[in-house]
């Protein structure tokens, strides 16, 4: 398959131009990310290609409907291409700003497609790739799905709508999932309702096979949902966060990370205790100032409208380099590779409320 974007005559597009691969087959535009070496991350260039295919096919009547996956069987996408942010940061480039405008916008621009949008969320689906599904219509996970915001790993904090799916995630789910960066697999993903379907991956040849095969009858959206159907299912037993809900609605809903820690280690709900120490230790691994203002920004989240959200996540964006914990967890975990981030402030001790609540001055003023 070749790309069929068509893009403008600028070196670097052309260069990246087969790592978004383009087909229209049966009335469904198919979507691919292509760089399965690097767990298809994305980069700048594959945001602007994505965003304009899908601005042409939005206009084209002879496209129904809209399949997203990512090539190879590791990744569906494994979020943004990080290092090369880093490096334009360090090198006093401006492409992690327009990194996060377009990404964002491209995000947004799937959550209001006017024509359905099938994301096939086989393996690894983190950060960025969260962002790209959790607008699209009908969210199919596999057994091989793994879910993720783990940005709080790398000193940052779970964007790309994340404001906004994951508060809404039932009880504090979503705010355990934000705050603590872990992987979940399909069963907890249809609970969550960060998925809609499950499907065998030895299915996916089927799934295509049948859409290039669909008669067209009713809404496109409705067509699909008749192909899913016969191959997929909604729910699946014994979602592992079922079991924990109780514990994970305590503590997550406590007043700030330093209570949920303390809470985790010294209070048992249910039978929970061996989670809870888990959790608590890899809470205290994870950057305290990118777990206290994605905290913050999730219980505010809550209350805000979907284009709010994306706004309020630029607006942590344009400090968050310059004052936030990234750069170093970047060189920590992606460059060094010594694994062991100099976070600031080093513990949840010393996590500073005042320190949290700045990131977020000017934004309640600004009507955002």
């Amino acid at each position: 398959m070749t790309a069929q974007v068509s893009s403008p005559a600028t070196q670097s597009m052309d260069a990246t131009q087969n790592e978004v691969l383009a087909e229209v087959r049966n009335h469904i535009g198919h979507l691919t990310l292509n760089r399965p070496a690097g767990l298809n991350a994305i980069t700048l260039d594959m945001v602007r290609s994505l965003q304009q295919q899908l601005d042409a096919w939005a206009q084209d009547p002879q496209v129904h409907a809209v399949v997203l996956r990512g090539a190879g069987e590791k990744a569906f996408c494994a979020g943004g291409d990080i290092r090369s942010l880093y490096d334009s940061f360090k090198s006093g480039d401006t492409l992690h700003e327009d990194f996060f405008v377009e990404e964002y916008a491209l995000d947004l621009a799937i959550h209001h497609y006017r024509k359905p949008v099938l994301a096939l969320m086989d393996g690894f689906v983190l950060g960025g790739g969260m962002g790209l599904v959790q607008g699209a219509d009908l969210r199919v996970v596999t057994e091989r799905s793994r879910l993720a915001m783990p940005e709080v790993a790398i000193g940052y904090f779970p964007d790309v709508g994340g404001s906004h799916f994951l508060p809404r995630v039932p009880g504090e789910l979503g705010i355990y999932l934000g705050v603590s960066g872990v992987q979940i697999r399909a069963a907890d993903a249809l609970y969550c309702g960060l998925a809609d379907w499950y499907l065998e991956s030895n299915k996916l040849g089927t799934l295509d096979e049948q859409l290039d095969q669909l008669q067209w009858h009713e809404t496109p959206l409705k067509d699909l949902q008749g192909v899913l159907a016969k191959l997929a299912v909604q729910q699946l037993p014994a979602a592992p966060l079922a079991a924990l809900r109780p514990a994970i609605d305590h503590f997550f809903a406590l007043p700030d990370v330093p209570s949920m820690v303390e809470q985790l280690r010294a209070v048992t709900v249910a039978d929970s205790h061996e989670w809870a120490m888990a959790t608590a230790d890899l809470l205290e691994s994870r950057s305290p100032l990118a777990m206290g203002v994605t905290l913050e920004m999730l219980r505010r989240g809550r209350r805000l409208s979907l284009e709010q959200c994306f706004a309020l996540e630029l607006h942590l964006d344009r400090q968050w380099f310059e004052r936030g914990d990234l750069i170093e967890g970047v060189r920590a975990l992606l460059i060094d590779k010594d694994k062991s981030p100099r976070w600031n402030p080093p513990t949840l001790q010393a996590l500073d409320a005042g320190h949290v609540a700045s990131f977020f001055t000017g934004f309640d003023q600004s009507g955002s």
